[in-house]
């Protein structure tokens, strides 16, 4: 049977599972880490808590970690999962991301994902607030109306990018190699030398091709 590509998980975590991957990351919550949790699956989980389950908190320190380390996002990977994403209203958080992040150029995609009128992060109250604070600068113009003082700046809240590098494992390799399927897959054969080529793709999303070549060079190393 010929490799089919996966470009979605399955199932994201929640509750206290997701809890323990957003503390795996990087978001400090009260809670034990996971260890070395999917990023952009804990991304996309942690969004859904947030735009439809209304936890301001979870936004707030969201963004602050986007703020930080969006460059170790693999963005054509959030980008795929995000495109078959059902909620309008996780949808239109992730084009205000790019517009807001729009210096970084790999997440100009995102900007199709939601293409219809703005969207109120609170579902009641918006227009006050914002005649009497305006709204949260990051987000002036984007697809997205928050109003000013509702989302509290939490940084202190994220681990810097040494710290999570010396958690995470993945993240670690991101760094050291850019943010790509094939840095994800150098983590997971490192960890279990016997994942054929298809084990190795679908653990990490990306393409068999990739795979196959990532297990060839392993190969080659330890051979």
């Amino acid at each position: 049977m010929a490799y089919k590509r996966v470009t979605t998980p399955t199932e994201l975590p929640t509750g206290e599972n997701l809890t323990g991957a957003m503390v795996g990351i990087g978001l400090n919550f009260a809670a034990r880490p996971a260890e070395n949790p999917n990023i952009e699956d804990t991304l996309i989980a942690a969004s859904r808590e947030a735009m439809d389950g209304d936890d301001l908190r979870v936004l707030s320190i969201l963004i602050s970690w986007l703020d930080i380390h969006h460059p170790r996002i693999n963005a054509d990977r959030l980008y795929r999962a995000v495109f078959h994403e059902s909620s309008d209203r996780v949808r239109a958080f992730w084009t205000a991301v790019s517009q807001w992040l729009n210096g970084d150029r790999r997440f100009l995609r995102f900007m199709k994902l939601h293409t219809g009128s703005r969207i109120d992060l609170l579902r009641a109250g918006s227009d006050f607030h914002i005649r009497r604070r305006g709204e949260d600068p990051r987000f002036s113009g984007t697809c997205l109306r928050i109003p000013a003082g509702v989302l509290r700046d939490r940084r202190g809240d994220v681990l810097s990018e040494a710290e999570l590098a010396r958690r995470h494992t993945t993240y670690r390799e991101r760094v050291r190699s850019g943010p790509s399927y094939r840095a994800d897959m150098w983590v997971m054969i490192a960890r279990d030398p016997d994942l054929s080529a298809s084990e190795l793709a679908r653990g990490t999303y990306g393409s068999f091709a990739t795979a196959w070549q990532v297990k060839r060079d392993h190969g080659l190393l330890t051979g």
